[in-house]
């Protein structure tokens, strides 16, 4: 004769029913908001703030604390007794970088604002011979801008290529510039110049009726954990009904999937001086 599982047995076929959200252990759930917190400043913290970033008394934290040190994920400065990021959380964000592939994250995004803007939407990093397109998500609507894999976008001309003129070295940049084909004088780089630190000041980078009549561009950058550019997110429209303004939608929403790619890779903006 079968026997019924007792009752412990049936609990955890119950929890572990897929109708059901996993259970997860609590007390790690809950020193996780220090770890979370100390990850969000990025800088040592005393005790007091620490434990009311993450929303505990002190006393709560502590052990915590204590036994997050033991395990390398938190070190406490002997002078200061402030806590921060210990080794073993460290490797752990170098692995989790290793494995982030800039491109791989951007695609989805790309597609998601193709169809929320209607406008096609690229992605171009830097080439041997300046900015390469590399994907491009078509917009639903009726009219399309022909975007094709390995295109070279011009410096001076479109949004992707004005905006890594404005991020990446001058050395980098006048490098490419002698490849276009009309090279530019030491007079005509000042505006360019200007315009650099406008877009950087801006975090996009507009070009109106650039290479081609009637088409516009803007393009916001993506950063990796060292603040360096890596590539562009493109939204490229007819410039009828296309606005190119901060406060519109295609410059919201570029920025707003630029960052949060950029926060996949480790980025944190810098703060206000």
């Amino acid at each position: 004769m079968a026997q019924l599982p007792d009752t412990a047995d049936a609990s955890n076929a119950t929890d572990a029913s897929p109708e059901r959200s996993p259970r997860g252990i609590q007390s790690i759930e809950v020193g996780g908001q220090l770890l979370t917190a100390l990850a969000h400043h990025g800088r040592p913290l005393a005790l007091k703030d620490l434990a009311r970033e993450a929303e505990m008394a002190p006393a709560k934290a502590h052990p915590y604390l204590v036994s997050f040190i033991k395990l390398g994920l938190v070190e406490q400065e002997a002078l200061s007794g402030r806590y921060g990021l210990g080794p073993l959380a460290l490797q752990l964000g170098l692995i989790s970088l290793q494995q982030y592939d800039p491109v791989r994250l951007a695609t989805p995004r790309i597609e998601e604002l193709a169809q929320n803007l209607g406008l096609t939407v690229a992605i171009a990093v830097w080439g041997n011979r300046g900015p390469t397109i590399v994907r491009v998500a078509e917009a639903p609507s009726p009219v399309h801008i022909s975007m094709r894999h390995g295109t070279v976008m011009s410096l001076r001309g479109t949004a992707s290529g004005r905006l890594f003129a404005a991020h990446l070295p001058e050395a980098t940049i006048q490098a490419a510039l002698d490849l276009e084909p009309d090279r530019l004088s030491a007079p005509e780089l000042q505006p360019l110049q200007e315009t650099q630190a406008q877009i950087r000041a801006a975090g996009l980078a507009s070009a109106e009726d650039g290479v081609v009549a009637g088409v516009s561009a803007l393009a916001a950058p993506v950063f990796d954990d060292q603040g360096r550019m890596v590539l562009s997110l493109t939204a490229i429209g007819p410039s009828r009904g296309f606005s190119l303004a901060a406060s519109g939608l295609p410059a919201r929403s570029l920025k707003r999937a630029a960052e949060e790619v950029s926060s996949q890779l480790g980025w944190r903006p810098r703060p206000p001086p």
